[in-house]
């Protein structure tokens, strides 16, 4: 019954408290805020409160300031404007009593910062209160100037906290050297008013204050290389002997963490010895045997001693340690490897992968454990493991180590196989010796996972396979026997087709037998079976299936008696609704059909493919990909970072702060850079269609017979950029792309053709004679995009033949200093209607005084040619020195008609 009273008490007088005034509790509101059923309720109760602050204020109650200010901070911590009582806080700090001087610098803390004005009249009090009787008085002060410190009044008030940091009191002493890092970050000159005072401290008994000197004391290495040195030659000795003394004392319940005396203390003594360490012979050596000492004697099997080894590991290969120490070190991550907590491996992991660069073989001893980490149940073990495997790898231990991941492979979850299998293939391309290893090794990924293996890498594979005369009977007929057990994997698919149309003959006739293979029988028909299969089952692949059509293709030129079959298989495709496969199908059924008599020649092996060329080429792209990762970290809104090489993102934000996207004109799709994954794609020459082409098809210098393997995108693909590309169904056959060139026909200009329906034969009546001559690319005079006194850029303009709204520029970057610039980067921004690629910079160190320049590609696509002229933002970032630079400009001097 007492409790129905009470509950029905506090229900009336919640009701009753419709109106605050200044006198109602801190509880009071925060009950009645916590009542509030919508974010409205809540409001208005915060603003009834506000407002009654507001008249207490104005009427000036001291009694109630207090109450006011702590009501004060539990609003500002709901997120609501309470500047309007700052002067209360410095009001509550001038009172004599502690009580309101302890809710007063409380008050300053929370509701103000450094940036606020008002702070600049709270100086003088603050000076005061560090000067005064009361200790707990005292502390207060040091805690609000360690919290809030300008660089203005850490000049003024670093006097009184130097005098405090000699006090008897402990406390004091401890918020002293807090206090004063404070004063150390916002003014570094002042470094060296603590140095002498930090050394002192470190000789203190006192755990809290040893602490605090010891962060002191690393803050003054950061700041100031003079007090760097000086502790170097005036802690060392001390360091060591507060190390051994907390190693070595007995229990204390003060400082004990599950067994293991003040760890925090430990830690911070290990990091302070590693900055003080690091590049210096003589520090270290006096460390090591401390050092040694606490890596033994720590107990492994708590996670505060874990924490304590794991520092310990940290600032034994962080300074110059002797070779026994790094291997002690290194095998107590290797127990790390052990622990059943998946946070040790983890931080394990990444010191091994640090620990490479210095003591390699002791690394390479817990290889076997490493190993077993890949196969780990968490993902991001299995990630970090498969980063330090790859580094683990060398000449000598390269095969046994790639036969444990390949053989995992086969297990391995279907998220982790694309980075395990990528690790694997660079593993093998990197360290291969015998090609004969390189192609098994690669066949077994294939047939793994060969849905995860990259375009690129494939296309390597095919290089290699190309020069590898003596194999390609031995790789053929591997393919043949993987393709059959592993057919749904696509990349396998691909080399596997690419090679039966090159090598058929030699899978037929069991050419080039190793020592110790296996004869295997296939028939011609066998082969045509294989192929055909691989067009069914991968038919919505346009790539797959254009191989395919192409291995079909070379079979009939191979094997005359499939002719008629193969023809028939490639007939069915002349209605697929993709319409490279439909073209292709016409086209290699007219070539059949009609072209008996230069099929042969036609269809003849391809020619070796210049596997030095094609290093040069992946290098390059390679190291384009490594550049862009490299320069875009993470930059505040606003910034940009786009590394060379890279096109010109359509996002809104990089357009509103270059100020070009105020254009209304719709939005094209930007043409990237080409990648690795358009290797096998540049292999069919089938490669993606670029919108930027506008119904302009392209042109080629080269003999028309090569062409015909190069097809390329129909002219009804290469649309306009809102156009949509529609498949084609039911060419009538009479419709013949190959027809009509006659043998003295000279192509002398090029224009947008379309499928016509009248008959045509391209190679009627072709014979030495044909030629085809290029077109001039329009050359207009170079231009000075951008000088200054410290950077010039000349662009050189070229328009593409056969498409008027196309311009190649050619940026060349002169440096007019005599400092070198490293790490350049050039950045460029268009507005919504100009179609932007940036081609990867032949470098990134521009040389001082002009002597030598970097060069950069760049194409530019005028949408709106001849309604809006080209322009163009650009942004140049690099170093001097160490010290970035940044320059940028607009370029609105292009040639008229661009």
């Amino acid at each position: 019954m007492d409790t129905v009273e009470k509950i029905v008490e506090d229900f009336a007088s919640d009701i009753a408290m419709s109106s605050f005034s200044s006198g109602t509790r801190l509880r009071d509101m925060i009950r009645a805020i916590r009542a509030c059923k919508t974010a409205a309720e809540e409001r208005a109760v915060v603003r009834r409160e506000c407002a009654a602050i507001r008249t207490a204020i104005s009427e000036n109650e001291p009694a109630l300031r207090h109450r006011n200010m702590a009501k004060l901070m539990f609003i500002h911590m709901l997120g609501y404007p309470t500047h309007f009582a700052h002067m209360e806080c410095l009001k509550l700090i001038a009172a004599a009593g502690y009580p309101e001087k302890r809710v007063g610098y409380l008050g300053l803390m929370l509701l103000l910062d450094e940036r606020q004005e008002v702070l600049m009249l709270v100086t003088n009090s603050l000076k005061q209160d560090l000067n005064h009787p009361n200790q707990f008085i005292v502390g207060l002060a040091l805690c609000a100037l360690g919290n809030i410190c300008s660089a203005e009044m850490a000049r003024d008030l670093s006097p009184e906290v130097e005098r405090l940091m000699r006090s008897r009191e402990v406390n004091t002493k401890k918020k002293a050297a807090l206090c004063s890092i404070r004063i150390v970050r916002k003014v570094p000159d002042l470094a060296e008013n603590f140095m002498a005072l930090a050394a002192s401290l470190l000789k203190e008994k006192h755990h809290g204050v040893l602490i605090s000197a010891i962060q002191l004391c690393t803050e003054l290495c950061k700041a100031s290389k003079d007090a760097l040195e000086y502790l170097r030659k005036n802690c060392i000795e001390g360091l060591v002997r507060i190390l051994r003394d907390v190693s070595n004392s007995s229990y204390a319940p003060e400082y004990d963490v599950s067994g293991i005396a003040d760890p925090f203390l430990h830690i911070r003594v290990l990091k302070l010895m590693r900055i003080l360490g690091q590049g210096d012979a003589d520090c270290s050596e006096y460390m090591n045997d401390i050092l040694a000492q606490v890596a033994t004697k720590t107990d492994s099997n708590k996670n505060a001693g874990n924490a304590i080894l794991y520092e310990c590991v940290q600032t034994i290969m962080g300074i110059e340690a002797t070779s026994g120490l790094r291997v002690l070190a290194i095998n107590i991550l290797g127990r790390f490897l052990s622990n059943r907590d998946n946070n040790i491996r983890y931080v394990a992991l990444n010191m091994l992968m640090r620990a490479i660069a210095v003591d390699a073989l002791a690394v390479q001893r817990h290889r076997t454990t490493i190993l077993e980490c890949v196969k780990d149940a968490d993902a991001s073990i299995r990630k970090r493991a498969l980063e330090l495997v790859f580094l683990l790898v060398n000449d000598t231990n390269v095969k046994p180590l790639t036969k444990e991941l390949i053989d995992y492979l086969s297990i391995a979850d279907p998220d982790f196989k694309g980075d395990l299998t990528s690790k694997i293939c660079s593993i093998v391309e990197k360290f291969s010796q015998e090609k004969l290893w390189y192609l098994d090794q690669m066949f077994k990924v294939l047939s793994l996972a060969g849905n995860h293996v990259k375009d690129d890498v494939c296309h390597a594979l095919i290089v290699v396979l190309s020069n590898a005369s003596e194999l390609q009977g031995y790789s053929v007929r591997s393919l043949y026997k993987a393709l059959q057990a592993y057919g749904k994997q696509g990349s396998l698919v691909r080399v596997a087709v690419w090679c039966i149309g090159e090598y058929g003959e030699m899978l037929v006739n069991n050419v080039g037998m190793l020592d110790g293979e296996e004869k295997i029988t296939v028939t011609e028909s066998d082969a045509v079976d294989a192929v055909e299969i691989a067009l069914n089952r991968h038919s919505a692949d346009a790539t797959t299936g254009a191989m395919c059509l192409v291995a079909l293709l070379k079979l009939s030129s191979r094997f005359p008696s499939t002719s008629e079959r193969v023809k028939q298989i490639v007939a069915r495709n002349k209605e697929n609704a993709v319409l490279e496969l439909q073209q292709r199908s016409i086209e290699f059924s007219s070539i059949i059909q009609r072209h008996q008599s230069i099929r042969s020649s036609l269809l003849e092996r391809m020619p070796v493919l210049d596997e030095a060329s094609y290093l040069v080429k992946r290098a390059t792209a390679t190291q384009a990909t490594i550049s862009a990762n490299k320069h875009a970290p993470t930059v505040a809104p606003g910034g940009l970072k786009l590394p060379n090489g890279v096109a010109k993102p359509t996002s809104a934000p990089l357009a509103d702060l270059l100020d070009l996207s105020s254009d209304d004109a719709p939005a094209s799709t930007t043409t990237s850079t080409t990648t690795p994954n358009d290797f096998l794609q540049d292999l069919l020459g089938i490669g993606g269609v670029s919108t930027s082409t506008a119904g302009v098809p392209s042109t080629a210098s080269t003999d028309i017979l090569m062409d015909l393997l190069s097809i390329g995108s129909s002219p009804l693909q290469n649309g306009t950029p809102g156009q949509e590309s529609k498949p084609v169904h039911a060419v009538p056959e009479a419709i013949d792309l190959l027809g009509s060139l006659s043998s003295t026909t000279s192509v002398s200009e090029t224009k947008p053709t379309r499928l016509v329906s009248q008959g045509m034969d391209l190679l009627d009546g072709l014979s030495s004679s044909t030629s085809v001559s290029g077109l001039e690319k329009t050359v207009h005079p170079s231009i000075t995009a951008f000088q200054s006194t410290t950077l010039k850029i000349t662009f050189d303009l070229k328009r593409q033949p056969g498409n008027p709204r196309e311009t190649t520029i050619h940026a060349t970057f002169t440096n007019l200093t005599s400092s070198t610039y490293t790490d350049f980067i050039f950045q460029a921004a268009v507005p919504k209607f100009i179609q932007l690629k940036l081609d990867p910079a032949s470098g990134n160190t521009v040389p001082a005084n002009g002597n030598g320049s970097v060069t950069q590609g760049l194409s530019v696509t005028n949408n709106q040619q001849g309604q809006k002229p080209l322009a163009m933002r650009i942004r140049m970032s690099y170093k001097v020195n160490g010290e970035d630079r940044l320059e940028q400009g607009q370029v609105s001097n292009f040639p008229s008609g661009l």
